[in-house]
């Protein structure tokens, strides 16, 4: 097999030749049937496997919704009365209008999600996906790992995927990514992703397992750009909502989206991502989104601090966490992050927007590109 990207793929991969990734294994899973077909829907439709969701947050039930269109889901979370009322009323306090069809298995026994699973998806936060994940990956059995959760680890300052290839090595991981809110997807509302691995041979088996007639998913074999985009874009999204919030108008808007598409490049490339990773759906049109929608709780939380209201702490917002976590990197790497400097200001009560945007006018003049 061939492996595009980074010297650790050779590794897990070598690790992994037991489990189904190689097309001499004799223990082939179902999921590598389809490498060679392609995401088109006539061709995949009739093929049913079981996939793992950890995570029964909006997100996580958003993906379950969707994905039970094609295959049997075990939904699995963390709050075992949650889960308990969520598996007999058929309903997500997250998406109230959604109801979980019966091929939706929820269930808090971690033995009984993964039971017979062809993929695990992690949508657990972020900042709780590192311990969550170091105490089940024991009942892994090799399968594929998908992290959908986006940030950058406050104690480790790892990201997404780096996160689950620290945890989980028994096996291949990958990253799912892009400009997509929970109640699209269980909607039914197409949408786009990101389908991101070092092995190539791996993400196109996926890719095909994983599409839907509603979620498109486009592979790419740069990972650690694809969860750099996802979760550099949230900080983003604060300084869009405290800009608008705060009557600074959507011209002001507008520059930091673009401004902040530099940082997020300058910061990812700097750390090996690929540059046109970050102009593809898990860069800029995640930013675009989380950036201009209200939908988005990271904008609603820069909406907030621009309007000096309180937020509900109950909400994840990951990019106060992703913020905090970038500081002591950015410097540390003498990387050049201004708006991300002042969006984790704000966000430790350090500084006001008033005093965020006197900072960032008065830097000196220079070219843009």
């Amino acid at each position: 097999m061939t492996c595009l990207g980074l010297g650790p793929c050779e590794q897990y991969i070598e690790q992994s030749s037991t489990v189904g990734l190689s097309r001499n294994c004799k223990d082939v899973r179902p999921w590598d049937k389809f490498a060679q077909q392609g995401p088109k829907n006539d061709q995949i439709k009739g093929c049913v496997m079981t996939v793992c969701i950890l995570g029964a947050g909006a997100f996580g039930t958003a993906l379950a919704v969707a994905l039970s269109d094609r295959h049997d889901v075990h939904l699995w979370g963390r709050d075992g009365v949650a889960l308990r009322e969520m598996a007999q009323s058929r309903k997500s306090s997250r998406l109230p209008n959604v109801t979980l069809v019966e091929n939706i298995t929820v269930t808090a026994e971690a033995k009984t999600a993964l039971q017979g699973a062809d993929f695990i998806l992690s949508a657990i936060p972020l900042q709780a996906s590192h311990a969550a994940l170091s105490a089940l990956t024991p009942l892994f059995d090799g399968q594929p790992l998908i992290g959908c959760s986006k940030g950058v680890d406050l104690t480790t300052g790892l990201g997404g995927y780096s996160v689950l290839r620290s945890v989980y090595k028994a096996g291949p991981s990958g990253v799912l990514t892009g400009p997509s809110f929970a109640v699209d997807i269980a909607g039914g509302l197409p949408t786009a992703l990101t389908l991101a691995a070092e092995a190539q041979e791996d993400v196109n088996a996926w890719q095909a397992a994983l599409s839907t007639e509603t979620l498109r998913l486009y592979t790419s074999g740069d990972p650690l750009g694809a969860e750099l985009g996802g979760a550099l874009k949230n900080v983003i999204a604060i300084a869009c909502g405290a800009t608008i919030g705060a009557g600074l108008g959507q011209s002001a808007r507008a520059a930091l989206i673009t401004r902040g598409q530099a940082e997020i490049m300058r910061y990812a490339v700097k750390l090996g991502a690929q540059p046109e990773t970050l102009a593809g759906l898990s860069g800029f049109g995640d930013l675009c989104l989380t950036c201009t929608s209200e939908k988005s709780r990271n904008y609603q939380f820069g909406l907030a601090l621009g309007q000096g209201q309180a937020f509900d702490n109950a909400v994840t917002v990951e990019g106060r966490a992703t913020a905090l976590a970038l500081l002591p990197i950015m410097e540390r790497l003498d990387i050049d992050m201004p708006i991300t400097k002042a969006v984790a200001g704000l966000c430790s009560g350090t500084i006001t927007v008033p005093q965020a945007l006197a900072a960032l006018m008065a830097r000196p003049l220079r070219k843009e590109i």
